[in-house]
């Protein structure tokens, strides 16, 4: 299937970009959105883009706790998305430890090809959005203009991870800004 020149997206990371990084969250009560994320969210669907979450959840496979529960942290995040008026398209999740070499973890690119294979993506026109340089890579790797937010562990990065990513914004809200005037 070919892409449509018109579907393009916005890919997220989860943990340090929408919501602080709590180490292996198995808990969906603990999530509390950054400030800023739901209009945010509600620009960048405005300005026609679609939202994708794409986020690494080794504690799956680390033993630490399971699908459901993930399933159930991306439910309260939707949840909580949806009653400030934002949408999620979809959420995507790489359950593998980072040994176990599967193609679907960032910065591998196995959840953009499958959200270019759901929404006929033009990955080229696409924006990653994420607080750590696996996050800034896995853009990069499919042509896609990648934003490090210095959120979560971004404040940390050093400048190589600043020098790779195409823009360096203060939070999801000031990446939202730029993405827009693209």
């Amino acid at each position: 299937m070919r892409p449509n020149p018109k579907n393009r997206a916005v890919f997220l990371d989860r943990d340090g970009t929408l919501f602080p990084d709590a180490d292996y969250l198995d808990d969906p009560s603990k999530i509390r959105l950054f400030p800023g994320v739901i209009p945010a969210l509600k620009k960048i669907k405005a300005g026609g883009w679609k939202v994708i979450v794409g986020t690494n959840q080794s504690g799956i496979g680390r033993g630490y706790f399971s699908h459901a529960t993930v399933r159930g942290i991306h439910a309260r995040l939707l949840a909580l998305c949806r009653g400030g008026g934002a949408r999620i398209d979809k959420i995507y999740y790489c359950p593998h430890r980072p040994d176990q070499g599967c193609s679907c973890r960032k910065p591998r690119t196995g959840m953009l090809k499958a959200a270019r294979r759901d929404f006929r993506l033009d990955l080229k026109k696409c924006v990653v959005v994420g607080d750590k340089r696996c996050d800034v890579d896995w853009g990069r790797a499919v042509g896609a203009k990648s934003v490090l937010v210095l959120t979560g562990h971004g404040r940390k990065s050093g400048a190589a991870t600043r020098r790779r990513a195409h823009r360096v914004a203060k939070t999801l809200a000031h990446a939202a800004d730029w993405i827009l005037e693209q």
